[in-house]
């Protein structure tokens, strides 16, 4: 296949073009997304480019501690987003949701690593940081999506809660079909996306290789992995979030206190 087309500063330009016709016709309709068009503009440019300068940086850079260092700052930074999409404030949620996304994404990173692709080095930034990066991605979707369903079902049901420790239940068992619903919601967009993969849409790690250069099948083989591991590594987010928030809901007597 041919190598990939660089893209020089023009040719950047250009495609900035592109939202300057989005700012114009969203004028034109009287939108008004004027304002939050450009600042998105601008941060599509700042973000992508300040991350593709660390990233060439890490490269070459070379070093387990610099990937791990990387790695820690987007595990902090996806932890504190999906902890904001979870509109109830809860102190102890972030480092409940950091956790959570922590250990899912080591099991994932590792059996990836050493079962599947097995390249030289375990922190290969290569494998390594692409592979985490979808996963703490997907992980906060999932993780933001969940929590948000479960604490709101545990706000609006406090009678049904109560009464069923009355009767003997305890607060895992007065809950457990909030918890249940909350996992199921968290994993929906997973499913649905493994659902029509390659049918309706080229993914988007599958578009990057292709452009790349990568022959197709090989693309196609490695987003096989991605999405395996990403359903995986969603799941765990949920079930470890979601158990976590269900006991800061009730205190040491099994009373709830929210």
């Amino acid at each position: 296949m041919q190598e990939l087309i660089k893209l020089d500063l023009v040719d950047l330009a250009s495609a900035t073009a592109l939202m300057a016709i989005v700012i114009g016709l969203s004028v034109w309709e009287n939108l008004g997304l004027e304002l939050n068009l450009v600042l998105a503009t601008g941060r599509t440019i700042l973000q992508l480019a300040v991350l593709g300068y660390v990233l060439d940086f890490i490269f070459a850079f070379d070093n387990a501690w610099a990937v791990l260092g990387f790695l820690v700052l987007l595990l902090t930074i996806t932890a504190i987003v999906a902890r904001n999409r979870i509109t109830q404030k809860i102190p102890q949620v972030l480092p409940l949701v950091w956790g959570s996304i922590l250990l899912s994404t080591i099991v994932a990173i590792l059996y990836t690593n050493f079962v599947i692709i097995q390249p030289n080095r375990w922190y290969e930034p290569q494998y390594v940081i692409p592979l985490a990066g979808i996963i703490l991605g997907n992980a906060m979707n999932a993780a933001a999506i969940a929590g948000e369903r479960l604490v709101n079902t545990i706000n609006n049901s406090h009678i049904e809660i109560e009464t069923h420790l009355s009767l003997g239940a305890t607060p895992q068992q007065a809950i457990a079909q909030y918890r249940k619903d909350a996992i199921r919601a968290g994993l929906i967009p997973t499913v649905n996306q493994m659902m029509i993969i390659g049918l309706v849409t080229i993914p988007g790690f599958v578009a990057g290789q292709i452009l790349s250069g990568v022959n197709a099948l090989d693309a196609a083989s490695y987003q096989i992995v991605i999405m395996f591991m990403t359903a995986f590594a969603n799941l765990l987010t949920i079930i470890l979030l979601t158990r976590g928030l269900s006991r800061l809901f009730f205190n040491s007597a099994a009373q709830l206190v929210r």
